[in-house]
């Protein structure tokens, strides 16, 4: 029995050293793996690092970029479209008036009574409806007469008591997409962004087309002007505050709009306005420079896309793509290692992860992350991811946001710079003044709207924050930035008052 109980002993020893063994294999298998994830979130970092001196490289990039689109059709990647507004709402519009907003996510109505002072602006029923995504590859005849008939069930609703006497309803078409303006009232649609694909549209007027729906309905509604959601912003901002001058949009895509000097438009030589300035669409998402910091998920996220080798920079700000950025990060950590879970494949899924919930899970303050881990549940992962990966994600979250918000501000340096309210102590570069002309710095107030500045907060603070950094502390304190709630479609909506006084 001795000699039995001794080779018990010694098998019961050889099968916990090999499981010994094992277990320690796992560990080392797993902690290699998890060093590849720790070194593609290293890298990653390192590609998307946006020191200040990089953004003013940046900075000095947009305001030739702006020069150069201003010169001459075609001579930049900035498109610089001349929206023929060059005067702004001042407070003493009175009436009511009307507007409807088409958007990359959502299309809104809303009804704005004016009473000829800057303290009374009523805005009334707005409505905001998620755009249905047939229509963004449907037909010209499908998508105007979807929104002619939003118009009239909002008209219906509010009876005759904001037409009693007849008179024709006044609407201002908020259209969020690049237009080539004829007048403040038309212009024809250059090409679609923001998931939007009806190619027959591209070159049609698309105040025509929106017109043509509200005849066909028999509804007494004029199209009296046609307004880019970053002009109807810089209106809004200009009605409250005459020191706007700069209005950024920061929502599905992005794209800003200045007040600009007809004198430095030089492509449109003998251009004459009562006010001396225009209104200039830069539609800035095309914007490019080497000094940009790209991955390689950036380049596959491009290659991948509706509108391949164009709208770079909104690529890297813009609501519609943070989120699939962060996605293929996780992508390729999953494909590296199982710290996903076998279930991971799910992010093989273009946009299955949404911005809103990069929002979420990068300012989850719960101790245990319990917001990452829903989303995470949500999307088809094991619930129990670890803490440690939940914190990863976390971090690729911010990685993605940080350099977002840091690039936004980098832009509205440009066109500041541009516009000669960067404390360089000149007009810009295209203004023809010394120095000694402008050694006062001028209050500025730049108008911001958009869902991703509205409701995401890390977004706004590295923004705000960098534009700081840039400036300097001293520039800075005249450099003022203004949320924008509704301005898009109020703003609008307030320019087609100015016309009517």
């Amino acid at each position: 029995m001795g000699k039995v109980a001794v080779a018990f002993a010694a098998a019961a020893v050889v099968a916990a050293c090999s499981v010994a063994a094992v277990m320690v294999r796992r560990r080392v298998k797993s902690r290699r793996r998890w060093r590849t994830v720790v070194e593609i979130l290293k890298e990653f970092e390192e590609g998307c690092d946006t020191p200040v001196g990089r953004l003013r490289q940046v900075v000095d990039a947009m305001a030739v970029e702006m020069h150069a689109g201003l010169a001459s059709q075609g001579g930049s990647k900035l498109k610089m479209l001349l929206t023929y507004v060059h005067d702004l709402p001042n407070g003493t519009e009175k009436g009511t008036y009307y507007a409807l907003h088409l958007g990359g996510t959502y299309f809104r109505i809303l009804r704005v009574h004016l009473g000829g002072e800057r303290s009374y602006l009523d805005v009334q029923d707005v409505e905001r409806h998620p755009i249905p995504s047939h229509l963004m590859n449907s037909t010209s005849e499908v998508l105007f007469n979807f929104l002619a008939f939003s118009l009239e069930r909002f008209t219906q609703k509010e009876g005759n008591e904001s037409n009693s006497q007849g008179v024709k309803r006044e609407l201002a078409f908020t259209f969020s997409f690049p237009v080539k303006h004829t007048s403040i009232s038309s212009g024809v649609l250059i090409k679609w962004t923001k998931g939007f694909e009806i190619s027959e549209m591209v070159g049609k007027d698309i105040a025509e087309c929106l017109q043509g729906a509200l005849n066909r309905r028999g509804l007494d509604i004029h199209v009296a002007a046609l307004v880019n959601d970053t002009v109807g912003a810089l209106s809004l901002g200009y009605y409250h505050d005459p020191d706007t001058v700069v209005a950024v949009v920061f929502g599905t895509g992005s794209n800003a709009c200045y007040l600009e000097r007809t004198d430095a438009i030089i492509k449109c030589q003998g251009l004459l306005t009562t006010s001396g300035s225009m209104v200039v669409n830069m539609e800035w998402g095309n914007f490019w420079s080497s000094h940009l910091p790209r991955t390689a998920y950036d380049m596959d996220l491009d290659a991948e896309s509706s509108n391949p080798n164009d709208m770079g920079f909104e690529k890297m700000i813009a609501g519609l793509y943070l989120g699939d950025i962060v996605r293929r990060v996780i992508l390729r950590m999953s494909q590296e290692s199982v710290i996903f879970g076998p279930s991971s494949s799910v992010f093989s899924e273009p946009y299955v992860l949404r911005t809103n919930s990069v929002s979420a899970m990068h300012e989850d303050d719960t101790p245990e992350l319990q917001e990452v881990a829903r989303i995470l549940k949500d999307l088809g992962v094991s619930s129990d991811v670890p803490l440690k990966v939940r914190k990863l994600v976390v971090k690729i979250c911010d990685v993605v946001t940080r350099r977002a918000g840091r690039l936004a501000a980098a832009g509205i340096a440009g066109i500041l710079k541009k516009v000669g309210r960067d404390g360089g102590g000149g007009g810009g570069i295209t203004s023809g003044r010394s120095r000694g002309e402008n050694q006062m710095q001028k209050r500025t107030v730049v108008a911001v709207e958009g869902g991703l500045y509205m409701n995401y907060t890390m977004f706004r603070e590295y923004m705000e924050e960098a534009l700081v950094e840039i400036l300097g502390e001293e520039v800075s304190q005249y450099v003022v930035v203004k949320a924008m709630e509704d301005g898009s479609s109020i703003g609008s909506a307030l320019l087609v008052a100015s016309l009517q006084s």
